[in-house]
């Protein structure tokens, strides 16, 4: 079939292909296979995103809470931006609201990781589950107090 070969050797051309195929509702020339697949793959790259993002922003989090002495605008730069995103990606794709709360033991683990190695503070300095509720995270005023102890 011609449309599956295009679809190996020129996967743009395939897509405006597919899109014309699709407008013209010619049914039985779709590359139905690779068609779903790619459909299928567009639904997890959201998810991932998402993920990736709310990782993000917990690692900025636990970046702020634990070590206080080095907070700077571009780490709240970052907080802003990515809560942001995430309630964009979420208006874009509502059905997702529910994968926030599903992912967010993963994404609290991607946090983490990062705040390990941006802060070079030991694994034990951080809690092992995340101390913020979905609630807190996307709420725009909350930042996390310190947890150092100083005095």
């Amino acid at each position: 079939m011609h449309t599956s070969h295009l679809y190996e050797t020129d996967f743009y051309g395939w897509t405006q292909e597919q899109a014309t195929l699709l407008k013209a509702q010619q049914w039985e020339q779709l590359d139905t296979v690779n068609l779903i697949e790619e459909i299928e793959s567009l639904g997890r790259k959201e998810r991932q995103e998402l993920r990736n993002r709310l990782g993000l922003l917990l690692g900025h989090l636990l970046k702020w809470q634990f070590q206080p002495d080095k907070r700077s605008n571009s780490w709240l730069s970052t907080i802003r931006e990515q809560r942001v995103q995430i309630r964009l990606l979420l208006q874009d794709s509502p059905s997702l609201k529910p994968y926030l709360d599903e992912v967010f033991l993963a994404a609290y683990e991607l946090g983490l990781a990062l705040a390990i190695r941006e802060t070079q503070l030991g694994e034990q300095v951080f809690p092992e589950e995340c101390p913020y509720t979905p609630e807190q995270v996307m709420n725009p005023k909350f930042l996390p107090e310190s947890n150092q102890m100083d005095a």
